[in-house]
């Protein structure tokens, strides 16, 4: 009987296993959402609006974006969109630091 209580045991785990990774699929992507507005928030300090301003404003329609879906409950996508905007406004904070220090030397 020993096989049958092992099988039994990896079946559970793997159950276990795609409901708990389902449950964190479903869950709201609080941590996202945050580091995409404070991402946003200081690409804007960077001052992107003059230097980057394409860049800003789609980390911007992303934010909303995924703000909307975070709304309709589409933890998901709202989770793709909301590191999406915030790769964006990294990259808005890049070029603007950029263009501010052009000629620099580092």
């Amino acid at each position: 009987m020993p096989g049958v209580t092992a099988g039994f045991g990896r079946k559970t785990l793997i159950i276990m296993l795609l409901l708990l990774g389902a449950g964190c699929a479903s869950a709201p992507p609080v941590q996202e959402m945050s580091d995409a507005r404070q991402a946003v928030q200081a690409a804007r300090e960077a001052d992107a609006r003059h230097y980057a301003p394409i860049s800003l404003g789609e980390a911007e329609r992303l934010l909303e974006e995924a703000t909307r879906l975070l709304e309709k409950k589409e933890y998901r996508r709202a989770r793709q969109v909301a590191l999406a905007a915030k790769e964006m406004a990294l990259k808005a904070r890049h070029v603007s630091w950029a263009k501010q220090h052009d000629g620099d030397e580092p």
